[in-house]
């Protein structure tokens, strides 16, 4: 498991030196896989309609619930490494 965790925290740093940014799905995609793989289900309510963006991170969270950490984290990892190379 080290090594995912070290794979993990690389994609974590390679995500912040991106030439383009990633469109709106991926950067949802890439937040809700790292907070699935850093704290786990996502809790709390949901957000009002009037927040948008808050709600949009929320519900691609939610989409993932009952999803391993270790899935989670090895899910960021082949994205960011997608986004890297393309």
């Amino acid at each position: 498991m080290p090594e995912l965790d070290q794979a993990f925290a690389d994609a974590q740093e390679n995500v912040n030196k991106l030439t383009s940014r990633p469109d709106n799905d991926q950067l949802l995609q890439l937040y809700a896989l790292f907070k699935q793989g850093s704290k786990g289900d996502v809790e709390g309510k949901r957000p009002g309609r009037l927040d948008m963006v808050k709600r949009a991170k929320y519900d691609a969270w939610a989409k993932l619930a009952g999803t391993s950490s270790a899935d989670a984290k090895q899910g960021y990892v082949d994205l960011v490494a997608r986004l890297t190379q393309g």
